[in-house]
C-alpha cells in the first residue's frame, strides 16, 4: 500500500511511496506552461496524454485545470500505475483520467487516440545511466530506478517521444516535456531533426535554464 506522504503539486495533495518519483516542485514549470498554451485555444473538450505519469501529479493536475478535458496516462511499471490509480481515484478524477500501462504509447493500444490529441506531456527520466552510477547514486535510495534513467545520454525517452507523438497528436496540437540542466541543445536538434515539429519555446526555471520544451506539430512529412 502506498504510504500516507502527501506531497503538493500544483495545489494538490498526491499520496507517494519509495515506488515512485515523488512529484517534484520543478515539474509545475511543466504544468504550468501546459496549462497555459491549453488556455490558447478556443475549445476546451481536449483529449491529453501524460506519459511517464509516475505518481498521476501531472495528469491530475492537467484535469483540474481543464474541467472538460480527458486523459490519458500511462507508465511503465506495476507500482506507478497503482499509485497514479489511487491518486486519480481520491482526487476525484476517475471519471476522466484513465492511467494505463505499457512501454510508453503502446500502453494506450486500442484506447483510438491517433491524431486526435491535443497535447502530449511527459516529464520522463534524464539522468544519463552512468551518472546514476556514481554522482547521482544518491537518487536511487528512496526512489525508483527507471524514474530517473535516460539512457546512456540522458536522452533516450526524448527520443521515442520525438519520434511516436506524432501518431497522436493532431495538426497544430503540442508535445511538451521536461528535459535536464544542459540537455536544450539535444533537445533542439532532436525537434529539428524530426521535420515535424516546430519549437516554439524552452520554457525557463527560476534560475532562466531552459527545463521545458514546446514543441508544435505541424503535420506528416509527404
Amino acid at each position: 500500500m502506498a504510504s500516507e506522504n502527501k506531497p503538493y503539486f500544483m495545489g494538490l495533495d498526491f499520496i507517494v511511496d519509495t515506488t515512485v518519483l515523488a512529484p517534484r516542485v520543478e515539474t509545475e514549470l511543466l504544468a504550468r506552461t501546459s496549462i497555459l498554451i491549453l488556455g490558447e485555444f478556443h475549445e476546451r473538450k481536449h483529449l491529453l496524454i501524460d506519459m511517464c505519469c509516475g505518481s498521476g501529479n501531472l495528469a491530475c493536475a492537467l484535469a483540474a485545470a481543464s474541467p472538460d478535458a480527458t486523459v490519458l496516462a500511462a507508465d511503465l511499471t506495476d507500482d506507478a500505475v497503482r499509485v497514479a490509480r489511487l491518486n486519480v481515484e481520491r482526487l476525484g478524477f476517475a471519471a476522466r483520467v484513465t492511467v494505463l500501462q505499457g512501454d510508453l504509447f503502446s500502453a494506450l493500444a486500442h484506447q483510438g487516440p491517433e491524431g486526435r490529441c491535443t497535447m502530449v506531456v511527459c516529464n520522463p527520466p534524464y539522468i544519463s545511466t552512468g551518472k546514476l552510477l556514481g554522482e547521482s547514486a544518491h537518487l536511487l535510495v528512496n526512489e525508483p530506478r527507471e524514474a530517473f534513467d535516460g539512457g546512456p545520454y540522458g536522452i533516450s525517452i526524448q527520443q521515442r517521444l520525438v519520434k511516436e507523438a506524432p501518431i497522436y497528436l493532431r495538426e497544430g496540437g503540442y508535445l511538451l516535456f521536461e528535459f535536464g540542466l544542459g540537455q536544450d541543445r539535444q533537445v533542439r536538434s532532436l525537434l529539428s531533426r524530426s521535420g515535424v515539429f516546430e519549437l516554439v519555446k524552452f520554457a525557463l526555471d527560476d534560475d532562466g535554464n531552459p527545463r521545458v520544451a514546446v514543441a508544435r506539430f505541424v503535420g506528416h512529412n509527404p
